[in-house]
């Protein structure tokens, strides 16, 4: 039988960095529905919920076509609350499900294409958990600590400085847009990282994750660019 797959999608009320961000008006349309949209796009999504404690957001993604099957617990939707805490929430009020697909509606760049990826890769690869990530902006091998007396420490040890990016090893880094498990598994390890997890690389141009006011403007300007 073809294996089953719960779309989680969690979107809590108290944003600090971008107040309101889940319902903000994204180039047309509140920032969740981008994530909404995409996830019905995909060809092997089963079922999208979200996950919210907000009367506001619960609305507009009902508008969009998202359903919400109950209303998180204030408990877990606080700003110390582990992010994986509201999924298993979630996996546990909606059983049945062979998969649990992750998606952060704070990528609202990430295409279905990038979702069917990670879950595709998941299944051909035979394991149990899969993440997107992207090679990031600044190498870790150009980084370094400093001390109070203004002295350089490097993050990443080496014999040999590297002066041309091209000379750096390839690094990636999660973006925050996919996360890919098999339910049981998750329950046990309450983790979507692992020795067994697989990465799925997206390109820069979609693995925007939207944290500050700045984000959230500059996602806005490549969105409006693309129509």
């Amino acid at each position: 039988m073809k294996p089953s797959f719960l779309a989680v999608i969690p979107a809590r009320g108290g944003s600090k960095g971008v107040p309101r961000k889940n319902v903000r008006d994204l180039n047309g349309k509140p920032l969740i529905a981008w994530t909404i949209e995409e996830a019905k796009k995909s060809q092997y999504i089963s079922n999208i919920i979200l996950s919210s404690e907000d009367s506001e957001i619960i609305k507009e993604a009902k508008k969009y076509g998202c359903e919400v099957p109950f209303i998180r617990p204030m408990k877990l939707a606080q700003d110390d609350t582990p992010g994986i805490d509201p999924v298993l929430h979630a996996i546990n009020q909606c059983p049945g499900y062979d998969y649990v697909v992750l998606l952060q509606p704070t990528s609202p760049l990430r295409k279905a294409e990038d979702i069917d990826g990670a879950i595709q890769m998941l299944l051909d690869k035979g394991v149990d958990y899969c993440v997107s990530v992207t090679e990031p902006d600044k190498s870790p091998y150009w980084m370094y600590k400093v001390d109070n007396n203004g002295h350089m420490e490097q993050i990443i040890d080496q014999d040999n400085y590297a002066v041309r990016r091209q000379d750096l090893p390839n690094v990636f880094s999660l973006n925050g847009a996919v996360y890919v498990a098999q339910i049981e598994s998750l329950k046990n390890t309450k983790s979507f990282l692992n020795e067994e997890t697989v990465a799925f690389k997206m390109p820069r141009s979609r693995s925007m994750d939207i944290d500050t006011e700045e984000d959230f403007l500059w996602c806005e300007w490549l969105l409006s660019k693309k129509l």
